[in-house]
C-alpha cells in the first residue's frame, strides 16, 4: 500500500520534473490521456521538446494560419524545412529565417554560430545549395550604458560566431540589419537567414514513406551539447541563465558541415533518398516524430546504433541532444549501398539506425529495451494551442504612448541648428556605418555577389548553377525590422516592415517575390504581448496581400524578456526578389555632379518612433508613420516595371531610418568615402510639412530619393504624372568639395561632408 508520504513524495517529484522540463500540469494530463497511461521520463522529455513553444507554436499557430502563403511563384510554402519559389529559367530558390536568441545570450559565439549552421541545414535539407546568408541583430547599448561592456562583449561574440560559420562554409553574407536599444540588454536577438539555389523540380520532402525503408543517421556523433535546447528557447531568461543553461547551447563545427553539405547534395542526386530532415531543434526527437507524422507513417530506431561522442549516454540524452551537423534520411530499401558509398567518400558518418513503420508511432529501443512507444502525431500535430487572451480596448500602455503627440517636448529646429544635429545623428549607433561588423563576413566568396551591406541596401547575388553558363538573372534579398514603430503601433509598424523590405528590394532594381518572417516577442501569456503578436501578424498579413508577397515560412521566438520585462516587439522580415538582368542593378550612391535630386512617392513623415525623437528625448512616443499600401504597391511597380527597364535612374534609395537628410548624406558616400555632394532647396517640403525637423528627420514610408540627368528627369516627371505619383524636385548633385548646401526661403547653410563622414564611420565594435 502506498502511504500518504510516499504519494506526496511522488507528486513532488513529478512537479519538479515538469518544472525542469517546462511542461504544464494541464499538458501532462493531455499526454496521459493521449497515451492512455503515464509517460516514462524519456517520453516526457520528448513531449517537453516537441510541445515547447519553439517547436509547437502553441501561442502563434492559429495566427500563422491567417498569413497568405500561396502565389504564382511559390513551389513550397510553410510546413517543410524552408520555403521555395520558382525564379524562372530553371532556377528554384529556397530561403528561410530562424532565431537563436537565448543561446546567444548564454554563449554568444557558439549561440550565433550554431544559429547560422542550423538555418543552413534547413536549406540543404530541401536539396538546395546555400548561396547567401543574412542576419538581423538586436543588442543592448554598446556605449554610454552601465551594461555597455557586457552588451559589446555579447555583440562581438555573436558577430565572430556568425562570421566563423559562414566564412568556413564558403557562403557569402550579403546583408542584414542591426538595431541597438536598451531593451535587449538581457535578451539579445540573433535572426539568421539563408538562401539556397536548386535545380527546378528537385525538392526533397521531409515526410517518411515506404514501410520497411531504412532510416539513416548521417553526420557528426551525438553528444551532450544542446541538451533540451527547444525547451530552453521556450522560457524566459533569468540572471542565472549564463551558468545554468550553458548545456543547452550547441557547439558547431562548420568544417564538418561543409563536408556534410557536399555529401548530402551528392546523395540526393542519386535519386535513392526518399526523404530528409535536419536534426536541429529537439534533435532525434524532432527528426523521427516530424518525418513520421508528415508521411503518415511511424518509425522505429535503436539508440545503440547511433554514433555517440560520450560513453554511457542515457536514452533521454540521445533524444534530447541538439548536437550539430546531423541529418536523418529515409532510403529505398535494398538500395542503400550507393548512398552509403557517398558518405564514405566524404568521410561523413552514416549508419542505419531503424526503419519506417506502417503504424502511427515512434518506437525507440535502447540496450535491448523498448524505452519509447508513443504516437507520432500525438507528439506533433496534437500539441495544445493557446489562443491569445487580450482585449484591444484594454491595451492602455501602447495607447498612452500613442496619444502623446510625437513633437511634444521637442523644439523645432532653425536652419542654422541643422549641421550639429545632423552630425550627431550620423554617429548614432542605428544610423552609422556598420563596417566593423560586416567587414568580418566574407561577402564575395564564389564571386557571384553584386551588392552587399556596403551599399546600404538589399544584397544582390547572381543566380548561377555550377558547371553551367552564367545567367543574367540575380536575386535580391533583405532582412528588415523597425522595433520602435512596432512598439508604438504593432499593426502599422508591422505593415511598415513589409513595406520597408519591398523598398529595399526595389532599390536594387528587383521585383519582390516572397517573404519569410521571424516573430520575436516577449511572454505571450501576458495580455500586452498577446496583443502585440496578434496585431503584428495582422499587419504582416495585410501588407503581404497588398504587395503580393506570400509568406513561405519562418520562425516564432517568444518569451524574450529583459529580466522580468518583455523586449520591445521585434518582428523581422526577410524578403527575396528577382532581377531579370543584373546589368539593370541600381545603387543608392550619387554618381555625378549636375544630376537632379528628387523625392518620388508619398512623403508623410512622423517624428513618432523616429531616431531623431529618441536622440532628443531618450523616449519613444506618438504615432509612427503609416503605410498607404495601395499607393506604395503602385509605386514599387512603377519603379521596377517602368523606370528600371528604361534605365532612367542614376541612383535610388528609400527614405527610412533617420529620415530624409541622413538618407541623402549616405547617398553622398560610396565605400566609406565622399563621392558626390548636393544642393537642396527645402522650401517645397516645408509647404506640405509644418516643421523643419519633421521634414528632414521625420521617418516616412512610400518615399524614394532618386537622381537622374536633367534630360532624363523630364521623362520621369511625365511618367510619374501619368501614373498619378508624387514627385518633388529638391535640388542637384554637385562636386564633393562643395559639401551639402541647404536653402530655405532666403536662408542658406553649408555643411562640409568630411565631418559627417567621420561621424558616419565612428561606430566601433
Amino acid at each position: 500500500m502506498t502511504t500518504t508520504s510516499e504519494a506526496s513524495s511522488t507528486i513532488d517529484t513529478l512537479n519538479s520534473q515538469l518544472k525542469a522540463l517546462n511542461v504544464r500540469l494541464s499538458e501532462y494530463d493531455l499526454i496521459c490521456n493521449g497515451l492512455g497511461r503515464e509517460p516514462n521520463f524519456t517520453e516526457l522529455c520528448m513531449f517537453s521538446a516537441l510541445w515547447s513553444e519553439h517547436c509547437a507554436y502553441k501561442h502563434s499557430r492559429h495566427l500563422l494560419k491567417t498569413l497568405p502563403t500561396e502565389g504564382d511563384a511559390v513551389l513550397q510554402g510553410p510546413g517543410e524545412n524552408a520555403g521555395i519559389i520558382d525564379c524562372g529559367d530553371g532556377f528554384d530558390v529556397a530561403f528561410k529565417v530562424e532565431s537563436h536568441n537565448h543561446p546567444t545570450y548564454v554563449e554568444p559565439f557558439q549561440g550565433a554560430a550554431t544559429g547560422v549552421g542550423g538555418i543552413l541545414r534547413d536549406i540543404i535539407t530541401m536539396n538546395a545549395r546555400p548561396i547567401a546568408n543574412l542576419n538581423a541583430l538586436r543588442f543592448g547599448e554598446v556605449e554610454n550604458s552601465p551594461q555597455a561592456s557586457e552588451n559589446k562583449r555579447r555583440l562581438r561574440g555573436a558577430v565572430a560566431g556568425i562570421a566563423h560559420y559562414g566564412n568556413c562554409m564558403g557562403i557569402p553574407t550579403i546583408g542584414g540589419d542591426v538595431f541597438i536599444h536598451p531593451s535587449y540588454a538581457g535578451n539579445p536577438l540573433v535572426n539568421a537567414m539563408s538562401i539556397g539555389l536548386m535545380e527546378a523540380g528537385g525538392i526533397m520532402p521531409a515526410g517518411a514513406k515506404g514501410v520497411g525503408n531504412p532510416v539513416l543517421y548521417v553526420g557528426s556523433p551525438t553528444g551532450k551539447d544542446g541538451m533540451g535546447g527547444a525547451s530552453f528557447a521556450s522560457k524566459a531568461l533569468d540572471e542565472a541563465a549564463s551558468a545554468s543553461d550553458r548545456p543547452a547551447v550547441q557547439v558547431g563545427d562548420p568544417f564538418a558541415e561543409k563536408c556534410l553539405m557536399e555529401a548530402c547534395l551528392e546523395a540526393f542526386a542519386t535519386g535513392l533518398v526518399v526523404s530528409a530532415q535536419d536534426m536541429g531543434a529537439a534533435g532525434l526527437t524532432c527528426a523521427t516524430a516530424e518525418m513520421a507524422a508528415k508521411g503518415d507513417m511511424g518509425m522505429r530506431i535503436d539508440l545503440d546504433l547511433v554514433p555517440a561522442r560520450e560513453a554511457n549516454m542515457q536514452a533521454w540524452e540521445y533524444l534530447s541532444s541538439e548536437s550539430q551537423e546531423r541529418f536523418l534520411f529515409v532510403l529505398e530499401k535494398g538500395k542503400e549501398a550507393p548512398v552509403l558509398d557517398v558518405f564514405k567518400k566524404w568521410q561523413v558518418p552514416a549508419v542505419i539506425i531503424g526503419e519506417v513503420l506502417a503504424e502511427d508511432k515512434i518506437e525507440v529501443w535502447h540496450h535491448g529495451e523498448k524505452v519509447v512507444d508513443v504516437p507520432a502525431k500525438l507528439l506533433t500535430d496534437d500539441a495544445p494551442t493557446y489562443p491569445p487572451d487580450f482585449k484591444v480596448e484594454e491595451q492602455a500602455e501602447p495607447k498612452a504612448r500613442r496619444l502623446k503627440k510625437a513633437e511634444e517636448g521637442i523644439e523645432d529646429l532653425r536652419l542654422g541648428d541643422v549641421p550639429s544635429v545632423l552630425e550627431t545623428l550620423m554617429a548614432d549607433a542605428n544610423i552609422a556605418d556598420r563596417y566593423p561588423i560586416y567587414e568580418q563576413y566574407d561577402r564575395h566568396v564564389k564571386l557571384n555577389t553584386q551588392l552587399t551591406s556596403d551599399h546600404n541596401t538589399a544584397g544582390l547575388i547572381r543566380l548561377h548553377q555550377p558547371n553551367k553558363a552564367k545567367s543574367a538573372k540575380a536575386l535580391a534579398a533583405t532582412l528588415d525590422g523597425n522595433p520602435l514603430h512596432v512598439w508604438l503601433n504593432p499593426y502599422e509598424g508591422s505593415k511598415g516592415i513589409v513595406a520597408e523590405a519591398v523598398r529595399n528590394i526595389v532599390c536594387t532594381g528587383a521585383t519582390p517575390s516572397a517573404v519569410t518572417n521571424n516573430l520575436n516577442f516577449g511572454n505571450p501569456e501576458t495580455p500586452l504581448v498577446a496583443f502585440q503578436l496578434a496585431e503584428s501578424v495582422r499587419g504582416i498579413k495585410d501588407a503581404c496581400l497588398a504587395f503580393k508577397t506570400p509568406v513561405t515560412g519562418g520562425n516564432v521566438s517568444l518569451y524574450n524578456t529583459n529580466g522580468t520585462e518583455a523586449i520591445i516587439p521585434s518582428p523581422t522580415l526577410g524578403m527575396v526578389g528577382v532581377l531579370e538582368d543584373v546589368s539593370l542593378a541600381l545603387t543608392p550612391s550619387f554618381k555625378q555632379a549636375g544630376d537632379v535630386v528628387a523625392l518620388l512617392g508619398r512623403f508623410a513623415p512622423s517624428l513618432g518612433g523616429s531616431l531623431y525623437q529618441l536622440s532628443k528625448t531618450k523616449h519613444t512616443y506618438g504615432e509612427p508613420p503609416t503605410v498607404d499600401l495601395a499607393t506604395e504597391a503602385r509605386l514599387a511597380d512603377f519603379i521596377t516595371q517602368v523606370l528600371v527597364p528604361q534605365k532612367l535612374l542614376n541612383s535610388l534609395q528609400d527614405v527610412s531610418s533617420g529620415g530624409l537628410l541622413p538618407t541623402l548624406v549616405e547617398s553622398c558616400f560610396n565605400f566609406r568615402a565622399v563621392s558626390q555632394a548636393v544642393s537642396l532647396d527645402l522650401t517645397p517640403l516645408l509647404q506640405a510639412v509644418p516643421r523643419l525637423d519633421l521634414a528632414i528627420f521625420g521617418e516616412t514610408h512610400g518615399s524614394y530619393l532618386i537622381t537622374a540627368s536633367p534630360e532624363t528627369f523630364a521623362q520621369i516627371e511625365a511618367l510619374a504624372k501619368d501614373a498619378d505619383l508624387d514627385l518633388v524636385t529638391l535640388g542637384h548633385t554637385q562636386a564633393p568639395d562643395d559639401g551639402i548646401t541647404l536653402s530655405l526661403d532666403e536662408e542658406r547653410v553649408g555643411i562640409p561632408l568630411t565631418p559627417l563622414l567621420d561621424a558616419f564611420t565612428s561606430f566601433r565594435l
